[in-house]
């Protein structure tokens, strides 16, 4: 038995940010209906890899890791009747999730006081950009805006050029581990108290998280902090270094003198270690490009696994890079299950991503791959909602259920 068997949930996320909540939600037992339309579908499925390299609607690696294990519903929600519908599962639900802009489940009447109106004790998340209210909830975009917004983009790159980004669409890798949580967190409370309550989470002001000590360097020091290329302002020598073979390299963060003394030690060059450009971590830092310039044409004698395995060994904190092929063949990460192979009825074998952490008594399970547009349709209406094919046949010919 999983933890969260008995919680279902209907969800209208899409994209990344908010498909990557009732993903975790899905692993752990809940039962998840994604309401899709044919006529506009998710775009995350447009984005690869796909199986084959051949694009597909329900051949996108990409979508497949951030919906396994869901039921998908086609539901057209311009037509009348699909109101009944999404009102019939939100009677069923525990759980509604959406991650549109604010006005969009207004507009559909589907916003938390009309949907408590048919289910009082339900838990809802709206996740968006900025959330739900103030003077910018109405910018819309993707994770990479919001990392913009949060300030993530002034502090990568160098000082000497235009701000850089870290990877993608930020953020969206941020926000769910803070959605997934507040649902869980949500229904502890309406456990004890019987009472539903509504969460509006902000993508952007979650990501803030991950920037307090930026944050509180201003609040406290009026300093504002900037991109520092591979600099740090506590560790010394810090950065990524050429290693022996095409496009290879090793990072290597000293952050004690003892970190210092063994790098110079494994370099075969105690003088250094002494010596009044690098003997202290305020002088090493000063002398950064000759420091960098030493490292390097040390480390380019090496293979990044060798200088890992012996940098390491001797407590130095290093790691090779790994590119997409290293991590999936990772032996740390196949351990842990995180590159799960399951069946896709389309495709055979496929791979996604496993769970995002694990938990010893009550293991996550992968329920299934992510749906294709309305693949779940007639179970949904019939074996959950209790529609029978009279009905279903009119949802069809209507237009409804596409």
């Amino acid at each position: 038995m999983l933890p969260l068997d008995d919680v279902k949930v209907v969800d209208f996320m899409w994209a990344l940010a908010g498909p990557g909540t009732t993903r975790t939600l899905a692993d752990y037992g809940a039962t998840v209906v994604r309401i899709e339309s044919a006529s506009r579908i998710d775009g995350a499925r447009t984005v690869g890899p796909f199986h084959n390299n051949k694009t597909a609607n329900d051949g996108s690696g990409l979508f497949g890791t951030y919906n396994a294990g869901k039921l998908g519903l086609a539901l057209d929600l311009s037509k009348p009747h699909a109101r009944e519908v999404v009102l019939d599962l939100v009677r069923w639900a525990d759980v509604v999730c959406e991650s549109f802009s604010p006005k969009a489940m207004r507009a559909w009447r589907f916003d938390y006081e009309s949907l408590r109106e048919v289910n009082p004790d339900i838990v809802m998340l709206s996740s968006c950009l900025m959330g739900q209210t103030g003077p910018t909830s109405s910018f819309v975009g993707f994770g990479n805006m919001a990392a913009a917004v949060s300030g993530f983009y002034n502090l990568c790159g160098w000082p000497d050029r235009p701000p850089s980004w870290p990877f993608a669409a930020y953020t969206d890798y941020l926000a769910p581990r803070f959605g997934a949580v507040s649902v869980l967190a949500a229904l502890d409370y309406r456990r004890r108290t019987g009472k539903g309550q509504y969460i509006d989470q902000s993508q952007a002001e979650s990501a803030l998280h991950f920037l307090t000590p930026a944050l509180l360097d201003y609040s406290a020091n009026g300093r504002m902090q900037q991109g520092l290329g591979n600099d740090d302002p506590n560790y010394a020598p810090h950065g990524v270094y050429p290693a022996l073979g095409q496009d290879s390299w090793i990072a290597i963060a000293c952050g004690s003198e003892q970190h210092w003394r063994a790098l110079c030690v494994a370099m075969n060059r105690n003088d250094r270690a002494s010596n009044r450009n690098f003997a202290t971590m305020p002088a090493r830092q000063q002398n950064r490009d000759e420091l960098d310039q030493i490292i390097g044409e040390w480390t380019i004698g090496l293979t990044a696994h060798d200088a890992e395995v012996l940098l390491q060994g001797l407590g130095i904190p290093a790691a090779a890079l790994q590119d997409s092929k290293d991590v999936s063949h990772d032996p740390q990460l196949a351990h842990r299950g995180y590159l799960t192979e399951i069946e896709h009825p389309a495709y055979g074998k496929t791979v996604v991503e496993g769970p995002r952490f694990l938990l010893s008594r009550t293991p996550a399970r992968i329920a299934g791959p992510a749906p294709s547009i309305g693949g779940d349709s007639q179970y949904v209406l019939q074996s959950i909602l209790g529609y029978d094919d009279g009905r279903i046949t009119e949802l069809v010919t209507a237009g409804v259920v596409n």
